[in-house]
């Protein structure tokens, strides 16, 4: 009996033959998850977890380590350019209702993203500037309202009563290791894909043509990869602090809190949602329930026999979310003033009803049809 190989299994997908540009997202994320790892093996080598000379070791990959400079913008900006692409991986996913038809395929991206947002927020607190560190203390803090053991768990954390030495070693270690977890999880997410394949934007998988995935898509991926790798290289070149704080230019201080404490800009929507409920133990699980309420979404049903492209009220509700996450991404990076506090309430109510409800209207609809 002749063994498949994978390589050619892959090349040999059948895939569906309407699939358009937004179907890049997952090959380009793979691409950028390869030179995040490559990128920051290469940092690693000249960083100094200690926390005398870490911020030194920085200004030092900057001005003295030969293409250090780039090799630092490209790791950075990577991580924003990952969670760009993440998003619209997500919401093409959103819209196609890919977690009804490949509900497994989807709960194995929710967990990816996930350990992203870990993996992200661990990398932000390692140059030890400002807002890195009041970043680190602000976030970890947060597990102290969880009850009876919240402020036990702080503490190990930390590896202490504050952040500090064992803390900066700890989220060095993770950070360099939960790469590779995610580069596995993504190898179990390609699997679960090519079990049933791609979805298609018209619909039902089994009345498609399809076609080989290569030589195909691999050329309109490796389009994909050219725009996405000109528009990085863009960034680090010309505008390499543009997503960044400016706070973070200054070594870290425990006696100076900055004026406006933030975390990055995928990060805000969530932040949003946290500041908008006055209790803490009531924020923190709001935050933790606006990524984890992806999970639930293929309990809910979807149009099996109506695709999104003929289904208004699905898309009337999907384009509602959408103006709410950009809405709770802006009021993120507002001062905690008003009239932003006020505005984040209702915005993060909206937040959870549309995603809610996007499979059970989808499932409604179809109902009425049939």
């Amino acid at each position: 009996m002749q063994k498949i190989r994978p390589l050619e299994s892959m090349a040999g997908l059948p895939s569906p033959l309407s699939i358009s540009i937004w179907w890049n997202g997952g090959s380009i994320l793979g691409l950028l998850l390869g030179m995040q790892i490559l990128t920051g093996l290469f940092l690693s080598m000249h960083y100094t977890a200690d926390l005398v000379n870490t911020f030194a070791s920085v200004v030092h990959i900057m001005r003295d380590v030969p293409s250090g400079w780039f090799f630092r913008n490209l790791h950075a900006n990577g991580a924003s350019f990952f969670f760009l692409f993440m998003y619209l991986h997500i919401g093409r996913g959103l819209y196609y209702q890919s977690y009804v038809t490949q509900p497994h395929t989807w709960m194995v991206g929710t967990t990816i993203f996930l350990v992203s947002m870990a993996t992200a927020f661990l990398g932000y607190v390692l140059p030890w500037g400002q807002m890195s560190f009041w970043g680190a203390t602000v976030i970890t803090n947060l597990v102290s309202a969880v009850p009876y053991l919240g402020t036990s768990i702080v503490e190990w954390l930390w590896g202490g009563f504050s952040v500090g030495q064992s803390t900066l070693n700890r989220f060095y270690s993770l950070h360099f290791i939960l790469p590779f977890l995610i580069g596995g999880l993504s190898g179990l997410h390609v699997l679960f894909l090519h079990e049933k394949g791609s979805t298609s934007p018209i619909g039902d998988m089994n009345h498609v043509s399809k076609i080989n995935f290569h030589p195909y898509f691999t050329w309109k991926d490796f389009v994909g990869f050219i725009v996405m790798l000109l528009l990085l290289n863009w960034i680090c070149l010309f505008a390499p602090t543009i997503l960044g704080d400016p706070e973070n230019f200054t070594m870290a201080n425990p006696m100076v809190t900055p004026t406006h404490i933030q975390p990055e800009w995928y990060f805000l929507f969530a932040y949003a949602i946290l500041r908008s409920i006055p209790s803490k133990l009531g924020g923190v699980l709001a935050l933790v329930a606006s990524v984890v309420v992806l999970y639930f979404l293929p309990l809910g049903g979807a149009v099996k026999n109506y695709p999104t492209s003929f289904t208004p009220i699905y898309q009337y509700l999907y384009w509602i979310f959408i103006l709410i996450f950009l809405l709770l991404t802006w009021l993120g990076a507002c001062p905690i003033e008003e009239p932003y506090l006020t505005l984040a309430g209702p915005a993060t109510v909206l937040y959870f009803l549309s995603i809610t409800l996007l499979p059970v209207m989808g499932k409604i609809w179809n109902e009425l049809l049939i």
